[in-house]
């Protein structure tokens, strides 16, 4: 035993007397790699672990790659990420749309085929569990001198009242120059509608716009005075009563457009089904669910890159898989819009970018019924917004929203550190200071609602899309009961702009996404889109004794009771339904978690009874929790929540 012990000691001094010669040579390089190891001694260790949980990356096999924009949590425990064209023009210009499937359970992955380009567009889960995605991209973005073919809105009349006529995609309309300009997109145009009779007849022209460009590239094609133009192809009446009129067709840079479509992805299918079109197209719309399981639908940028000015919001059926129109109320892109317990829906002011400065930007709470809006006092920094993180605390019965960070308007280089809070209980409420976030101004946070009531927040940049190489590698979790942060270990991946994470069933927390501007501090390298996974164990998950969930119903109803089978019921200290992620641009209105009051124990379960509110508890698949003193929580159950 003595000689092994003393060769080895041997080895290690002839490995020191070699790193000490190499340092006096390199000294900083050696100094580094030492750190580097001690780091990660350090972070693995189980006392670090134990009180700052652990991160691990995944990298995917190559042909499994996406840039991950959009990600959903399914009740099979999947997580549906959707990347479409991914801002890549390329892949878009070559039809090439992609949504990714991923089991964390069994760490598999699978293709799913995207039928359109789902690309920034909205989403939300619906109560049988699946997901409704709305919008997309029609086209992107040609910035100032970029632009080589004029382009513009043109208005679409029909003169006539006996019905509806539909142009295809690349409909052709001459200017009174004879200058040619193409439809980008399909467009149907409703019939004129007769009001009055005999000689009080009046007839009103029906109306919708599409966009065009121009047939050749240059200023030649600039119209820059209002216009009619002709259809090319009718004649007789239908070229006296079909039309277009535009104010302006120029080389100004053009915006993203949005798309109509929509779609429900099926669980169990694993494939998209197409539904009926929205009215309006949308481009960075919110998706948010009421309480009767139809989904309200706000903002976004239309089919010709203009914002929705409000009084185009929609809301979706799942039952007739049809939509209606929606309350007039203007509101950025991505805004955060919460169901509260009262019905009424709460926008925090936490948006995603496009829209004035001085418009729809005060928090406040929207009646649908009644149209009428309260703002919200109080919030800080309200100039400081956009991209900034808004999260319905729990437990979701004290109807208190955190916003968190965020920057000025559009390519704004300021962030800030506010949280603030509003308890939605108050006849009148408003907001009030939270903590500071502790890596200071920050954007693009992202906010993950934990079984153990607190909120884990991470990554985010101080600057417009992480420029300057100002991506924030930090991570806490913030605790409603103490209004304080504590720390938690630190990602090795930056997260900006296009970044994601969601709660996993096994209690962990993933991680997705980014899209940095650009790959350097100095700014001469385009950024790449962060392909790679990343996984947070929490502290809980290093505790001894975890609580097990051995049965569960798999439905259950408002108001109702369920009995939960587990080894221990005596120390189950608390139950939850936590609703699953939908989100995407740092905007998670889905995400909720229900406390559940413990009825009686028994000798093998715990009886739970449900809230009544559908309002605070909307229909559709949650994961139960099972907690313990320490709020160790157990492995999920998934549970599908009905009206009575």
């Amino acid at each position: 035993m003595k000689i092994r012990k003393a060769g080895r000691t041997r080895r290690f001094a002839l490995g020191s007397t070699v790193a000490l010669t190499v340092a006096g040579m390199n000294a900083p390089a050696v100094l580094g790699f030492a750190n580097d190891r001690y780091h990660q001694y350090v972070i693995n260790r189980p006392e670090y672990k134990a009180e700052f949980g652990h991160w691990q990356t995944l990298t995917l096999p190559a042909k499994f790659r996406v840039n991950a924009v959009h990600a959903t949590l399914l009740h099979t425990g999947k997580v549906l990420i959707i990347a479409g064209s991914g801002n890549d023009e390329k892949q878009f210009n070559a039809g090439t749309f992609k949504s990714l499937l991923w089991d964390p359970a069994k760490n598999t992955y699978k293709m799913i085929p995207t039928p359109a380009d789902m690309f920034c567009g909205g989403h939300a889960s619906l109560p049988d569990g699946r997901v409704l995605v709305a919008g997309g991209t029609a086209r992107y973005e040609k910035l100032d001198g970029a632009v080589k073919k004029a382009g513009g809105v043109m208005r679409v009349r029909n003169e006539s009242p006996d019905g509806a006529r539909t142009f295809d995609k690349g409909t052709v309309f001459v200017g009174p120059n004879g200058r040619e300009y193409v439809s980008t997109a399909p467009v149907t145009v409703p019939a004129a509608t007769k009001t009055g009779a005999g000689s009080q007849t009046v007839v009103t022209a029906g109306e919708q716009h599409v966009y065009v460009e121009a047939l050749g590239e240059g200023r030649d094609w600039v119209a820059a005075a209002p216009a009619q133009y002709r259809v090319k192809g009718l004649t007789g009446a239908d070229a006296h009563n079909l039309y277009g009129q535009s104010a302006k067709i120029t080389l100004d840079k053009q915006e993203y457009q949005g798309i109509r479509a929509a779609f429900e992805f099926n669980p169990d299918t694993e494939l998209y089904e197409q539904v009926t079109d929205m009215a309006h197209a949308r481009w960075y719309p919110t998706l948010t669910g009421l309480g009767d399981g139809r989904v309200v639908t706000v903002s976004g940028l239309d089919d010709t890159g203009e914002i929705l000015n409000g009084n185009d919001n929609e809301v979706y059926d799942p039952r007739t898989k049809s939509w209606s129109k929606g309350p007039d109320r203007y509101f950025p892109t991505y805004p955060s819009i919460f169901l509260t317990a009262s019905g009424k829906l709460f926008y925090s002011g936490s948006n995603a970018g496009y829209g004035p400065a001085d418009k729809g930007r005060v928090p406040g709470v929207w009646d649908l019924a009644t149209n009428a809006f309260q703002p919200a006092p109080g919030l800080r920094d309200p100039g400081l917004t956009e991209t900034s993180a808004s999260v319905l605390l729990p437990p979701a019965q004290a109807q208190k929203v955190m916003v968190l960070g965020g920057g000025g308007v559009g390519e704004s280089p300021r962030s800030t550190a506010r949280t603030d809070i509003i308890d939605l209980t108050r006849p009148r409420p408003a907001f009030t200071p939270g903590p500071d976030l502790p890596a200071g101004g920050t954007r693009y946070l992202n906010s993950v609602i934990l079984p153990d009531d607190t909120v884990f927040t991470t990554g985010g940049s101080s600057g417009y899309r992480g420029r300057g190489e100002s991506d924030l590698l930090k991570a806490q979790v913030y605790h409603p009961d103490s209004n304080t942060f504590t720390g938690a270990a630190e990602p090795t991946v930056g997260r900006d702009y296009h970044s994601e994470a969601l709660l996993l069933p096994d209690g962990r927390v993933a991680v997705l996404g980014s899209n940095p501007l650009f790959a350097d501090k100095a700014e001469t390298q385009p950024g790449g889109f962060e392909q790679r996974i990343e996984i947070w164990t929490p502290p809980y998950l290093y505790r001894s004794g975890r609580p097990e969930v051995s049965t569960a119903p798999e439905t259950a109803k408002l108001g109702g009771t369920v009995k939960v089978g587990t080894s221990r019921p005596d120390a189950v200290a608390t139950a939850k339904l936590i609703r699953p992620s939908s989100v995407t641009h740092v905007t998670d209105v889905e995400q909720r978690s229900v406390a559940l009051d413990i009825t009686g124990r028994g000798p093998d379960g715990v009886s739970l009874a449900l809230p009544k509110n559908p309002n605070l508890l909307p229909p559709g698949w949650y994961m139960l929790f099972l907690t313990d003193a320490a709020g160790t929580p157990s492995v999920a159950r998934w549970i599908e929540v009905g009206a009575p």
